[in-house]
């Protein structure tokens, strides 16, 4: 057998760097330039025997199986339900030592390209599951829960506190209470490591002063000393480019919030405060890791913190998947604060333009339930005292969203009060007036609107007089007694109270009320009509209802009915039955009346963030 030559050194030191610094792709490119390398010397040693190569050569000179076949299977990453790659941390970042034989480096170079390949797929699969995510509670869940399976924590919390003082300020928690974040937050907050992050307070080390290492701040580069206050600044701080990296035990430079604290002891730990020892013994960790929040857009905006049940701290290449996803996560969670920051301004300036709170009119109960969608919509309510007793009730809706929507609808509202004032006993002037404003100072929009005038009950002051009631014109007791109209006989035969009230109402556009009792429940047939500023002149004729005592007149906007999820004409079903399997305890009750109807209709709550529907509400009982 002949010996031949080795085809030359290859330094896989060189040829695997770090993975930010690195490729895979660069790296599978390395890997097939050393293995064509290994396949022309076994040629040309097979020429110089005379032999072809499919004949046999020295097995010395074989390529190795493991080019060919794969060495290690795909692996998801370091989720805890899953199984744990085959390499370690430090086979992904340390070279093969100089004396391994040139056998055996490509599956070293295979063994960190599947570590590689193993960590890609985790973030990528934990950042396509946060950018689901659209409100800012749900991201801040996930980035909770994905944190915790990248460090290997099993519970843990985020503070929000925008560095702009702008709000919101929150605490959520992942595998805690509501309890247990409350005897957190009985610790002295600079005792906390989220509360150094905010605070921009120095690292203490475990003799309890102020944490300097070598003024490197890990990096190599000098850090600036902040005299005034008595601790070390990175370069961020001093006014230059902030470091790639903290220091170089992972804490970072605190005070700009560009690194991480770990406290891998905290039972163990000297120095550390008797009540974060206290609260961390009862709630039953004994370590933590806490990394900033922060984006270019925003600044710092909060800090996370993940738990562990025993004395542990993330290894280096932990830390650099956690800092990775972070990169893309905070930048999401920018979006999502502003986004929630927007919706909190229009939902404030909604409430504003809407009613503060419902009047008090003799012989009638109200109740409201209402909500807007995520970009806020123009629907609107009002229910207003009006002269000689009467009261007025109006729902209605502007095309639209957004704070331009909410705008407009508050301008609508207001000149719908107005001229329901001055005309309010006439529906059809109220809304005939209020569509010739609408075309004239608004030619781009339309509204619908329904408005009903109620008269006072007879007996209120001012208003009209008994009809028929048990008291004839002349005071006495006459033959027909209790027998006129807008009388109420009561089970024994006797006169029962009077009618509550005359109702006049007309809609332009809108979903006709729906009136509910112990004998009816029925649609008020409201006549057909455009919406308002969709004709040259709007015109309909109004209509008149006299209910009952114990019945409810129901207004509602077309978000309810489109929040069901159905076609316009089985949402319109489902109200009526849901109102009329409304049980009788409820029926004299309009607050718990709207409740069920709301639970009936939409099982998953009044507040959907999902839906982009307004929900108004309005019911009126007649006592």
């Amino acid at each position: 057998m002949l010996d031949i030559v080795s085809p030359g050194r290859v330094h896989v030191e060189a040829l695997i760097a770090e993975q930010h610094d690195m490729g895979v792709c660069d790296a599978i490119e390395e890997n097939a330039q050393f293995g064509t390398l290994l396949n022309s010397t076994q040629q040309n040693a097979a020429a110089r025997l005379n032999m072809r190569p499919d004949l046999g050569i020295h097995p010395a000179l074989r390529k190795p199986s493991a080019m060919t076949t794969p060495h290690v299977p795909k692996v998801a990453g370091i989720e805890p339900a899953l199984p744990a790659p085959t390499h370690t941390a430090e086979s992904a970042t340390t070279a093969a030592p100089a004396d391994t034989p040139p056998e055996t480096r490509p599956t070293a170079v295979q063994d960190r390209l599947a570590g590689w390949v193993s960590d890609l797929t985790t973030l990528h699969d934990l950042t396509e599951q946060l950018a689901r995510t659209r409100t800012l509670e749900a991201a801040l869940q996930e980035l909770l829960r994905a944190g915790a399976s990248l460090v290997g924590a099993r519970r843990g919390l985020v503070v929000l506190e925008p560095s702009d003082g702008h709000g919101p300020d929150t605490t959520i928690g992942f595998g805690l209470g509501q309890a247990d974040i409350g005897h957190i937050e009985t610790v002295p907050r600079r005792a906390l490591s989220f509360g150094r992050i905010l605070d921009g307070l120095p690292v203490a080390d475990v003799t309890g002063d102020t944490d300097v290492t070598d003024g490197t701040n890990g990096t190599g580069t000098a850090n600036a000393v902040d005299t005034a206050n008595g601790h070390e600044r990175c370069r961020a701080c001093a006014g230059g480019p902030p470091a790639p990296s903290g220091r170089a035990d992972g804490s970072g430079c605190v005070a700009c919030g560009h690194g991480h604290i770990a406290q891998p002891d905290i039972p163990g730990e000297p120095g550390l405060d008797p009540r974060l020892r206290e609260v961390a013994a009862r709630l039953g960790y004994a370590a933590s890791y806490a990394v900033p929040l922060e984006a270019g857009s925003v600044g710092r905006f909060g800090a996370a913190v993940w738990l562990y049940d025993e004395p542990a701290e993330p290894a280096e290449r932990q830390r650099h998947l956690i800092d990775r996803y972070l990169a893309y996560a905070t930048e999401h969670l920018a979006r999502l604060l502003e986004l929630h920051r927007q919706r909190q301004t229009v939902a404030t300036l909604r409430e504003e333009l809407l009613p503060s709170r419902l009047p008090r009119v003799p012989g009638v109960r109200l109740a409201i339930r209402h909500s807007s969608g995520p970009l806020g919509g123009g629907d609107w309510y009002d229910a207003l005292p009006l002269p000689d007793g009467a009261l007025g009730l109006a729902v209605g809706s502007v095309t639209g969203s957004g704070p331009g929507a909410v705008a407009a609808m508050g301008r609508l509202r207001a000149s719908l009060r107005a001229y329901a004032v001055m005309e309010g006993e006439d529906p059809v002037a109220v809304l005939s007036d209020l569509e010739l404003l609408l075309r004239l100072t608004e030619p781009a929009r339309s509204a619908t609107a329904l408005f009903a005038f109620a008269e006072a009950p007879p007996g209120v002051p001012g208003g009209p007089g008994v009809p028929g009631g048990g008291m004839g014109q002349g005071g006495g007791m006459g033959p027909g007694a209790g027998s006129g109209p807008g009388t109420y006989a009561g089970a024994s035969g006797l006169p029962g109270r009077t009618a509550a009230r005359r109702i006049v109402l007309a809609g332009a556009g809108h979903c006709p009320p729906l009136i509910i009792g112990d004998r009816r429940t029925e649609y008020v047939e409201t006549s057909l009509s455009a919406p308002l500023g969709m004709l040259a002149c709007w015109e309909a004729p109004s209509m008149e209802l006299r209910p009952v005592p114990g019945e409810t007149l129901l207004l509602y906007s077309d978000g309810l009915l489109r929040r069901t999820g159905e076609p316009m004409d089985r949402a319109f079903s489902r109200l009526h039955a849901a109102a009329a399997g409304v049980p009788r305890a409820a029926r004299h009750d309009p607050e718990a009346l709207t409740d069920h109807l709301l639970r009936t209709l939409l099982p998953d709550g009044l507040d959907d963030p999902e839906s982009p529907e307004d929900v108004v509400l309005l019911a009126a009982y007649f006592e």
